[in-house]
């Protein structure tokens, strides 16, 4: 039993990375009923797909489709804690300093005296995406 619960022990993430990536297959061609549902979706899609290393083949098209829906969506959003997650998400993609800007005005606003730890979370990982803006790159 010892080599089994071994086994399992290094196992499990590549198991659960594994449904993971199963699970954003299964939401990728659902919708959401409202801006904030589809924003959520897209959202929660983004950040399934970048936490696996796991790839069919297509995961790449199905990262640039969930970006396509974003660009629908993020006009729509009204400057929120919602809107910065998916602009950092969607930065982390296309590392675009566009969103990275718009994802700092909407931060600006906040009382940083009173952020959520949400609101913590986002900021640290923008500052992150930021100051590594090639995570899987050795750079010489």
């Amino acid at each position: 039993t010892k080599v089994w619960e071994r086994t399992m022990l290094v196992n499990t993430p590549i198991l659960e990375a594994y449904e993971v990536y199963e699970q954003a297959l299964e939401l990728y061609g659902t919708r959401g009923k409202t801006v904030e549902s589809e924003a959520e979706l897209c959202l929660g899609l983004l950040a399934a797909f970048a936490a696996t290393i796991y790839d069919n083949g297509h995961k790449q098209q199905y990262i640039q489709r969930v970006l396509d829906r974003s660009w629908e969506v993020l006009p729509k959003l009204s400057a929120s804690l919602l809107k910065v997650q998916l602009l950092v998400y969607c930065y982390s993609e296309v590392y675009d300093e566009e969103l990275s800007r718009q994802a700092h005005s909407i931060i600006a606003t906040w009382d940083k005296a009173e952020l959520t730890l949400e609101q913590v979370d986002i900021i640290e990982e923008l500052k992150s995406f930021e100051e590594n803006q090639y995570p899987y790159e050795v750079i010489e």
